[in-house]
């Protein structure tokens, strides 16, 4: 356990040191502000600081990436998909080193690490193949000897704010897609998870100089939410990809839309697991837990809610109580420990205040939480994965409590309460639902089903696949990142009308004759 599995190497090899800069613009690294000294929950200990982006620090990094974006739209596609396959080779060659500070830093399970890095790669992959997909539309005029079409053009410098609890996948499924589509990006990575935004940026710096690209492409700018509005306020970022809670998101989506600018917005989730009589508990246990304690219960897709029906209620609370009887909390770099710790000591007091309310609420607990001290838990940040026993219409259930509380409910008679039950929260991320009856499937995947962005069938909330849209419904934003037709959004669209007559017919047969 010496040198902690491994980090200082781990460090050394993605380039960090003990002060590193927080604004880039590729090679070109520079920083003015206050340091940000970042610990790891891990530990407690201290794993390397990173100064803060100024205003001057701002401008020079946009000054770079909008004389980049002249250049690198200009670059057919697939040869932007080859420099993304260059970048998705260095990931490879760097998998462990970086999935190691993933979880060093953010508190996630080595193995969930690693996992979000081949997110990484496989994004570039994805990315790769659609450089020479982005696929217009021939429609027919109704004017004669006209063509019609529509096309996707650049859509200039995008701004990336993502959250710590996966510190540098999401910003890979923005980055890999819009430079591919011939946009330049810059990003402010959460202020509690800097050194992982830097190693993201020295890795990408390294393949734009091995290809003689300018400085620009890729960006970082590190601070709190006052650096995030110079980017939600910059009419020179048509877009704005922004990962968070619901209450940044109406702060970044008011802002943004005051300046006619284009947001996607990727907010909180409260998804549930609905269970059925006739469900597979071998499916149903392992789904539920790790849905809900994985990353210490810190995913937008994580599992907050069991909606379980009365006739197999007693079944399941007693298999997945069980389950958490098994969970050994500790160290993340131990592939022993399934559950790491929580982000930082605010995310503990936010844990233990929820767990309060929901016993005022009348909430019952059937595995106790609280926090875990001395020993290997000595940052303060390690807590017990809890289970309440609640209602759907408590105040505390109604709101996402990004920690490892899951709430157990109970429904009674058809799919359809279950499926109301789900749907009675403000956000509509992800849900599931767990049966062998192939109505209860298609009633829960239909018009009137789920209301959620995913719904999965006999599989748990998390673990998104990239080659689908990744986003959701109500108080989740609505918007759409990774697979699918996603890359439209980092494009804008125009239609084009040929006439290639002698003569200049009107649409809808109006005449105007000089």
């Amino acid at each position: 356990m010496s040198d902690n599995f491994g980090i200082n190497n781990a460090l050394k090899e993605l380039g960090l040191e003990k002060i590193n800069n927080g604004s880039s613009t590729g090679k070109d690294c520079f920083s003015n502000g206050e340091i940000i000294e970042s610990f790891s929950p891990v530990t407690g200990k201290l794993i390397g600081k990173v100064k803060c982006s100024t205003e001057g620090d701002y401008e020079k990094v946009m000054e770079a990436a909008t004389s980049a974006f002249k250049f690198w739209r200009t670059l057919p596609a697939p040869k932007r998909g080859d420099v993304v396959r260059q970048f998705g080779d260095k990931l490879r060659n760097h998998k462990e080193a970086l999935g190691k500070l993933v979880s060093y830093e953010m508190g996630k399970s080595y193995q969930e690490g690693l996992g979000e890095v081949q997110e990484m790669i496989d994004i570039c992959d994805f990315a790769v193949g659609l450089s020479r997909q982005l696929h217009g539309l021939t429609m027919h005029s109704e004017r004669p000897n006209h063509r019609m079409y529509e096309q996707y053009h650049p859509l200039g410098v995008v701004g990336i704010i993502s959250a710590f609890n996966f510190p540098v996948a999401v910003w890979c499924w923005n980055t890999a897609l819009a430079w591919i589509c011939g946009d330049v990006c810059v990003w402010k990575g959460s202020e509690k998870t800097p050194l992982c935004s830097v190693a993201c940026q020295n890795l990408i710096a390294e393949v734009l100089e091995a290809n003689d690209l300018p400085e620009g492409i890729s960006c970082i700018v590190t601070g709190d939410y006052k650096v995030g509005e110079m980017m939600t306020s910059d009419k020179r970022m048509p877009l704005i990809s922004a990962t968070g809670s619901s209450r940044m998101g109406k702060i970044v989506g008011s802002r943004v839309a005051e300046r006619f600018g284009k947001s996607l917005l990727e907010l909180g989730g409260n998804n549930a697991i609905i269970i059925t009589p006739t469900a597979d508990l071998k499916i149903v246990v392992p789904g539920a837990v790790f849905g809900a304690v994985g990353t210490c219960g810190q995913r937008c897709t994580s599992t907050r809610r069991l909606i379980i029906h009365e006739s197999v209620y007693d079944k399941v609370k007693d298999a997945v109580v069980g389950a958490y009887e098994q969970i050994k909390i500790g160290n993340p770099l131990d592939e022993n420990n399934h559950v790491g710790p929580l982000i930082d000591k605010d995310a503990v007091n936010m844990y233990l205040s929820a767990l309060e309310d929901a016993i005022k609420e009348g909430g019952k607990i059937l595995v106790e939480g609280g926090v875990l001290k001395g020993g290997e838990y000595e940052s303060g940040c390690y807590v017990k994965p809890a289970i309440v026993e609640a209602k759907n219409s408590f105040d505390i259930v109604q709101h996402e409590t990004f920690a490892p509380i899951l709430y157990l409910i109970k429904y009674k008679g058809e799919v359809e309460n279950a499926i109301e039950i789900q749907n009675d929260v403000p956000q509509g991320l992800s849900s599931s639902i767990m049966t062998s009856t192939i109505k209860d499937a298609e009633k829960f995947l239909s018009y009137a089903g789920s209301d959620c962005g995913i719904a999965n069938v006999n599989i748990g909330t998390s673990g998104a696949e990239i080659g689908g849209a990744f986003g959701g419904e109500k108080e989740t934003g609505g918007g759409r990142e990774s697979g699918s037709d996603a890359w439209k959004i980092y494009m804008r669209r125009q239609t084009n009308t040929i006439n290639y007559s002698d003569e200049l017919p009107l649409a809808q047969g109006i005449k105007f004759d000089l």
